[in-house]
């Protein structure tokens, strides 16, 4: 049961959970073509079997659902040993620690790093031993300090004379490239064998989306929000699921307010109007561009009917 005006607004539109919280669950992954592009390349890499795997992406496009997804992906698969770090913002000794831990591997805290590592080299010599391939999973790695990065590119020297050890996937914002450009990391950038950057979706994308996630969530009704709607959270979003699921959930809560069944202009723009990061058009702007359009339509006409008389002479 849940309390409050967002429970009530759930029996209101016939939902069964929240459709548009900014937590990732995987439970609402949607495939749109730019995470499907990257988990391609996630794929291909990590057959591979080699090197540093790096996914880029702006605030809010999907990172860490995407980080989720594989980890559940490959958690499934029995070829597969994960370990996963979601906050890397660690030194060098509490990196290899946490990772030793992810290992189930008992040492303490205080253990000297020569032998942390040891275990952690002889673990994953007998993981490779039996078949496996053993995945880290880096979230939020432009937290990391430069020191640290250091020391995930020396992890990735424990190999065979055949295959790496350890495959090591980056997920981060673009000051990771930045980071990445440093001439005393830059043996770490030479190993990055594959990488791709999330795109915003595009507006059809973006329709695909929220009918995803409504339908999901348990809906079963009319389409809640109409072409114009669906054009304005596009522009004021830009395509970024986070501020999309945000101005969904927002214009939801105002229609419920109201009692209408269906997200109006009105309402989407209320919601626009209530949210720092969303793009808009100050009336000014609006103006020009109607005006604008006006002009281009008047020009569209006029080489229409010339083109129309020279066809007649």
């Amino acid at each position: 049961m849940v309390a409050g005006k967002e429970g009530m607004y759930l029996e209101h539109f016939t939902l069964s959970e929240q459709p548009f919280s900014i937590t990732p669950d995987t439970g609402f992954y949607f495939n749109n073509p730019s995470h499907q592009q990257a988990m391609n390349v996630l794929q291909v890499a990590l057959r591979s079997g080699e090197g540093f795997i790096k996914i880029t992406g702006e605030v809010g496009t999907g990172k860490t659902l995407l980080c989720r997804q594989l980890l559940n992906q490959l958690s499934s698969d029995e070829q597969y040993v994960t370990t996963y770090l979601p906050n890397p913002n660690l030194g060098p000794s509490a990196l290899n620690q946490a990772l030793a831990e992810e290992m189930n591997l008992e040492c303490s805290k205080n253990a000297n790093q020569h032998n942390v590592l040891k275990l952690i080299n002889e673990r994953l010599i007998e993981l490779t031993a039996e078949g496996k391939q053993v995945v880290l999973l880096i979230d939020e790695a432009q937290a990391m300090p430069e020191k640290s990065l250091e020391a995930l590119r020396l992890l990735t020297n424990l190999e065979t004379e055949k295959t790496k050890l350890l495959q090591i996937v980056l997920f981060g914002q673009p000051e990771l490239n930045e980071m990445l450009e440093r001439p005393s990391i830059r043996q770490l950038k030479q190993r990055i064998i594959f990488s791709y950057a999330l795109e915003p979706m595009c507006k059809e994308a973006v329709q695909a989306y929220l009918s995803h996630r409504l339908l999901t969530a348990g809906y079963a009704g009319a389409a809640l929000f109409n072409s114009r709607v669906i054009e304005q959270i596009f522009i004021a979003s830009r395509g970024i699921p986070r501020l999309i699921n945000i101005l969904a959930h927002k214009s939801l809560m105002v229609a419920y307010g109201q009692g209408a069944r269906k997200v109006s202009s009105q309402h989407m723009q209320a919601a626009i109007e209530d949210t720092e990061d969303a793009t808009t058009l100050s009336k000014s702007k609006q103006r020009w561009m109607i005006a604008l359009s006006g002009i281009a339509a008047s020009l569209l006409v006029a080489v229409g009917v010339y083109l129309y008389m020279g066809r007649l002479s």
